[in-house]
C-alpha cells in the first residue's frame, strides 16, 4: 500500500508538470505547424462543443432541484450505512490476522501464474506477491497445514517444484493496529482536504467537498459491505485514491463557481452555482469517462488480485462525478444561505465562454 502511495504521488507530480509545461508546449507548436487543422472542429481549438453551448445557452436549472438531488444523496447513504451494519464488513487478513507462508520455486514463476495457481487450488482472495526472483509468498486467513500443502504442490506444478521457506502468523493485534491506522489515514485525509478547500475557497465551498467526499465514502465502503467483498490494505489505497478523484473534480467545480460569482457578486449564488456546474459537466464527463475505461480493462484483465480494486475506484469515480455535481455543489448553495462573509468582489473579468486550461473545454463531448 505504501508503494502504491509513493507510485501515485510520483505519477501525480508528473502528470501536473506534463499538463502545464508539455501540453501546453506541443499545442503551441501544432497551432503553428497546422493553424488550419487545429482551428478545425478536428482539432478542437475551434470553439466549444455542440453539448457545451448547449448548457451554456439553455442547460437545465439543476440547484433549483438541489433538495431532490440531496435527497437522493442522502438515501444512496441510507442503504450504505444500512449494508454496513447488517452485514457487517468481511475485513481482510491485514486487519483480522492469518497466516503467511512463502516458498522458494525451482524456476522463475511469473506472478500472474503464481497467483492463478493459487486461486486454482482454492484461494481465490488469498494475497500472492514475490519475494524474490525464485520466491513466493502467500497470505491468506484460516489457511491450515492441508491448505499449505495443497498450495505447495499447485505451485511446484507450475515452477518445477517447491519448497516451504517461511511460515508465519499474523497475530489479532497487529490487525487492530492496522484498522486503527486506516481510520487515523481517512480522517486525516478529510480534515486535510477540508482546511485546504477552507483556504484555497470559502468554508462553504469547503464543507460541501468534504461532506461529498464522506458521502463517496460511506457509498463505496458500502458497497462492498453488500456484496461481502473483503475489506483489505489494496481497498484502503482504493478508498484514499477516490478521495483525492472526488476533491479534484469538485476544485474544478467550485473554482469555476468562484470565478463566475466574483464577476457577478450581486447575482443569486444558486444561479451562479447552477452555471459553473453546466460549464464543467463536459470537462467532469471526459475525464470520468477516460478513467473508467483504464479500470474496466483492470477489473476484466487484471486477474483476481486486482479485481476488487478495479470495482472499488470505478464505483467511487462513477459516485464521485455525481457527488460533485448533485451533492457537494447543492450543500455550498445551502451553506452559503448562512454564510455571514460578503460575496467575492470582480478584480478581473470573466471569460466564461473560453475553455480552461484545467481540462473543462467541451469539444470532446
Amino acid at each position: 500500500m505504501k508503494g502504491f502511495g509513493v507510485t501515485l504521488s510520483i505519477g501525480v507530480i508528473a502528470s501536473l508538470i506534463s499538463a502545464m509545461l508539455l501540453s501546453r508546449v506541443l499545442t503551441e507548436v501544432a497551432a503553428t505547424w497546422m493553424p488550419r487543422v487545429m482551428k478545425s472542429r478536428a482539432g478542437g481549438l475551434s470553439g466549444p462543443g455542440r453539448i457545451r453551448r448547449w448548457l451554456e445557452n439553455s442547460g437545465p436549472d439543476l440547484m433549483k432541484r438541489r433538495k431532490l438531488w440531496l435527497g437522493i444523496s442522502g438515501l444512496a447513504v441510507v442503504l450504505a450505512v444500512t449494508g454496513i451494519a447488517t452485514r457487517g464488513l468481511n475485513f481482510g487478513v491485514e486487519f483480522t490476522g492469518g497466516r503467511i507462508v512463502e516458498y522458494s520455486t525451482t524456476k522463475p514463476v511469473d506472478i500472474d501464474v503464481a497467483r492463478s495457481a493459487v486461486s486454482d487450488a482454492g484461494f481465490p482472495r488469498a494475497i500472492v506477491q514475490t519475494s524474490g526472483d525464485q520466491d513466493i509468498s502467500v497470505r491468506t486467513s484460516d489457511l491450515t497445514n492441508e491448505d499449505v500443502e495443497k498450495i505447495q504442490k499447485s505451485l511446484a506444478e507450475e515452477g518445477g517444484g517447491a519448497t516451504k521457506q517461511r511460515d508465519e502468523l499474523i497475530g489479532p493485534s497487529l490487525g487492530d493496529e492496522l484498522r486503527q491506522k486506516a481510520l487515523i489515514a481517512l480522517g486525516v485525509a478529510l480534515l486535510v482536504q477540508l482546511a485546504y478547500l477552507t483556504i484555497r475557497f470559502r468554508w462553504t465551498f469547503g464543507a460541501g467537498a468534504v461532506l461529498a467526499m464522506f458521502h463517496d465514502v460511506l457509498i463505496v465502503v458500502g458497497v462492498f459491505a453488500w456484496l461481502g467483498k473483503p475489506i483489505d490494505g489494496v481497498f484502503l489505497a482504493a478508498l484514499l485514491t477516490v478521495i483525492g478523484y472526488s476533491v479534484n473534480d469538485s476544485v474544478v467545480v467550485f473554482d469555476r463557481v468562484r470565478e463566475l460569482w466574483g464577476a457577478n457578486p450581486k447575482k443569486p449564488f444558486a444561479e451562479i452555482a447552477n452555471q459553473g456546474v453546466l460549464q464543467t459537466i463536459p470537462r467532469t464527463i471526459n475525464t470520468g469517462m477516460g478513467a473508467l475505461f483504464i479500470l474496466a480493462a483492470l477489473a476484466v484483465l487484471g486477474g483476481d488480485s486486482l479485481t476488487d480494486f478495479a470495482i472499488a475506484l470505478l464505483i467511487g469515480i462513477v459516485v464521485g462525478t455525481y457527488s460533485s455535481v448533485f451533492t457537494g455543489t447543492p450543500l455550498a448553495v445551502v451553506f452559503e444561505r448562512y454564510a455571514k462573509s460578503p460575496p467575492p468582489h470582480a478584480k478581473t473579468k470573466s471569460r466564461p465562454s473560453r475553455p480552461r486550461s484545467s481540462g473543462d473545454s467541451g469539444a470532446v463531448v
